[in-house]
């Protein structure tokens, strides 16, 4: 292995003020040249390489977790993915330098991505009290809202004997003519024109209504607390909407439903920091499962009931058995998503830690394992091979191994739907061919497990 290894990154054509970036390392450490500064690393300061993401349409890099704990990010190598040969390579180099002056030897190098548990926490958890405050705000409009409906319903015509302090809450009724209309797009306001600009000038309408309405009609307006609210002509009404109690009671609950998902999200964040880096997290999805199940009960009751929420009998049984239901879906995913408790964690060892790994990986063809080609994980050491919808137990399908069996494998393809990096085993389900992508060394691993798994099946008695 050569003593000196460096990556240098030139400036595009159209970039001719950007000078070189370049980063190399020797027997002494890593030296940095950045258009800005220069900067240099002992390698007895380096304590693990590290390959970040930030997210999936970021590149990959290397990082360096300094002895202190700080944490810098190398301009270069940059790969498209994981499984970038040169990429690779690069790491490789650079960590077989490290592994030979620093005295150490990883087994492998940590990659930590947006999914870890260091990553995106915080911004999730601002977005929590935002939502809170949406929904804080709507709760507190509800019973103005209702007064107004109330009020509105309730109003009668105004006549000769009410008092004029009083005629803003009574319906008053002026004539008027539409001088013309103007039918906009669909989706856009649409105008109604009147005669001398009286009493208003123009009234912003649906573009049916103005469809409906013609120039030079006769109208009849009313008005409430100075707002325009109906028109009326010969063969088309037109009324304004009001904001109702209940629309905006379930958009209260809407938003403190919306706040669950980045608060289950942060709250996994936190409680993973505890685990190593490189470990990625348990989806939230049963999370978003249980508020969308909640939403199902929550939204029509907060519709029907916004101010008898808590004084209703129906309502108070209608919250009891929804509340009994969420909390029993919210266990469910807790149950599913569970992080190991920091006491637990310390009394694992290495090899435990490692006991079940989710290997990217996806049968190309629906099955009753894989209906619909939700699968893009394998689930192995934890038990039977799994299919998963992602890098965790949750709504894993188990694969029937016993009906399996390998044909050939070869390179992907342009027909087949996957990267043309990964291989394509060829099997046979009972009868039914089916294809398993993944890339070349996880799929040989996959395949040996699938067939130990079958013939440990076959021996059971």
């Amino acid at each position: 292995m050569a003593d000196v290894w460096s990556v240098t990154r030139r400036p595009r054509w159209r970039r001719v003020l950007w000078p070189f970036v370049r980063v190399s390392a020797d027997a002494r450490g890593l030296r940095l040249r950045t258009p800005l500064r220069r900067r240099s690393v002992p390698w007895g300061d380096i304590a693990e390489l590290r390959v970040s993401r930030k997210s999936a349409r970021t590149a990959c890099r290397v990082s360096l977790l300094l002895h202190d704990g700080r944490e810098r990010l190398l301009p270069l190598p940059r790969g498209r993915s994981s499984g970038d040969p040169d990429f690779d390579a690069e790491v490789e180099a650079l960590r077989a330098l490290h592994r030979r002056y620093a005295a150490t030897d990883p087994a492998k190098v940590p990659a930590v991505s947006y999914r870890t548990p260091r990553r995106g926490w915080a911004g999730l958890l601002v977005v929590c009290p935002v939502l809170l405050a949406c929904a804080a705000a709507a709760a507190g409009s509800v019973s103005g809202t209702a007064s107004d409906e109330r009020a509105w319903k309730s109003a009668t015509a105004c006549t000769a004997r009410t008092p004029a302090a009083e005629r803003r809450e009574c319906l008053t009724t002026t004539p008027a003519v539409i001088s013309r209309t103007e039918a906009d797009l669909p989706r856009r306001s649409s105008w109604l024109y009147f005669t001398d600009g009286r009493p208003v000038e123009r009234l912003a309408v649906p573009h049916e209504a103005a469809l409906e309405f013609e120039g030079g009609g006769s109208v009849e307006l009313t008005f409430w607390r100075d707002r325009l609210m109906k028109v009326s002509g010969k063969n088309h009404v037109w009324r304004q909407d009001i904001t109702t109690a209940g629309g905006t009671a379930a958009w209260a609950a809407a938003f403190l439903l919306a706040a669950g998902c980045p608060a289950a999200h942060s709250l996994l964040s936190l409680l993973g920091r505890r685990l190593r880096d490189d470990r990625e997290l348990p989806p939230v999805i049963p999370f978003a499962c249980a508020l969308a199940a909640t939403a199902l009960w929550l939204l029509p009751l907060c519709y029907l009931h916004p101010t008898t929420l808590f004084s209703s009998p129906v309502a108070i049984t209608w919250l009891a058995l929804g509340s009994l239901v969420t909390l029993g879906l919210l266990a469910g995913a807790w149950h599913t998503t569970c992080a190991p408790s920091p006491g637990a964690a310390t009394e694992k060892s290495a090899v435990e830690e490692d006991e079940e790994e989710f290997l990217p990986a996806r049968f190309l063809e629906d099955t009753d394992y894989n209906p619909r080609g939700f699968g893009t994980h394998i689930v192995l050491d934890g038990g039977p091979p799994a299919v998963a919808p992602g890098p965790g137990r949750f709504a894993a399908k188990r694969i029937p191994v016993e009906r399996l069996t390998l044909g050939n494998v070869r390179r992907a393809r342009n027909s087949d739907p996957v990267d043309r990096r990964w291989d394509v085993a060829e099997l046979d389900d009972a009868g039914t061919p089916v294809r398993l992508a993944a890339e070349p060394a996880d799929l040989a691993r996959i395949l040996r497990e699938l067939a130990r798994a079958k013939t440990s099946v076959n021996t059971e008695p």
